[in-house]
């Protein structure tokens, strides 16, 4: 299995580094959007959609991708968006969380459905205008994703109930716990002020989402990544729920030894959109 895991890994990674690096941003829209398509072909399986329509949800998702690469929305327009998502994601996924599975299976299915239909879309355009952004700007979002992920788990692992007897969301993800969780806060803190370190040190291409976050306070930016760290374990949770309510393991296998696409982009669903609101007002508020 971890050979597997491994020529996944470096597989993806043959794919996904040049198109980052490759000069214009094109090329990574195209990468993420076939990613963001097989998230919304696992998204309709895994609420209930046939395989007939979770594929045309699919080529639906990317013919979306498309449009909005055509007809990019206005900055006014952007921020907007950015604002709606993250109600959906702090509002409702916080409800969802609290309420457990059942809240999710009681909802309609073509609701469920859209909701996921939206949230990949939205996620689409976030990272490619990240990736627009700067390569340095892209890397610090995605890893305060990775860092809290890596983080919680090994904290977890090793001290994972030792200091709270409750788990973290044991209905929804048993092997979560608190301290994994305060792990990966702690780990994306040190991070920020570890890049902002590197953005005044080094030329980057780009100001890191830390650097932006600096430039309002320091306070501003510790909110922000408390913030930030906080929802990409919502995000984590959140699919896991789905999982659950659908009686998944994974999302899917289209990765394998790694399960589906949604299993390595749940995350940062949440994260990258917030990270464009955050940036989105540096450059000035509604």
């Amino acid at each position: 299995m971890l050979r597997l895991r491994i020529l996944t890994a470096i597989a993806l990674l043959a794919v996904l580094v040049p198109a980052v690096f490759y000069p214009h941003t094109f090329a990574f829209a195209w990468v993420a959007g076939a990613l963001m398509a097989c998230g919304a072909w696992e998204w309709f399986r895994l609420n209930g959609a046939s395989q007939t329509h979770s594929v045309i949800a699919g080529a639906g998702c990317a013919l979306a991708c498309g449009a909005l690469w055509v007809f990019q929305p206005s900055a006014l327009v952007l921020q907007w968006i950015w604002l709606a998502i993250a109600v959906l994601w702090v509002a409702g996924g916080g409800a969802l969380i609290r309420a457990g599975v059942t809240a999710w299976i009681d909802l309609h299915q073509p609701l469920r459905q859209l909701i996921g239909f939206a949230v990949l879309c939205a996620a689409w355009l976030a990272v490619v205008l990240a990736r627009a952004r700067g390569i340095n700007f892209l890397f610090s979002v995605l890893a305060l994703v990775w860092v809290a992920d890596i983080a919680a788990y090994f904290v977890g692992r090793s001290l994972g109930g030792r200091f709270f007897k409750d788990k973290l969301a044991p209905d929804i993800s048993p092997g979560k716990t608190r301290e994994g969780a305060l792990g990966g806060i702690v780990g994306v803190l040190l991070l920020a002020v570890f890049w902002v370190y590197i953005d005044r040190t080094w030329m980057m291409d780009s100001l890191s989402i830390y650097s932006v976050l600096v430039a309002w306070h320091w306070a501003v930016m510790v909110l922000a990544v408390l913030f930030l760290g906080t929802m990409s374990i919502s995000g984590d949770l959140l699919e896991s729920l789905v999982k659950r309510a659908a009686g998944a393991k994974d999302s899917s296998q289209l990765l394998p030894g790694h399960g589906g696409v949604l299993d390595r982009v749940d995350a940062l669903l949440p994260v990258v959109p917030l990270a464009m609101l955050m940036q989105s007002f540096s450059s000035g508020p509604l």
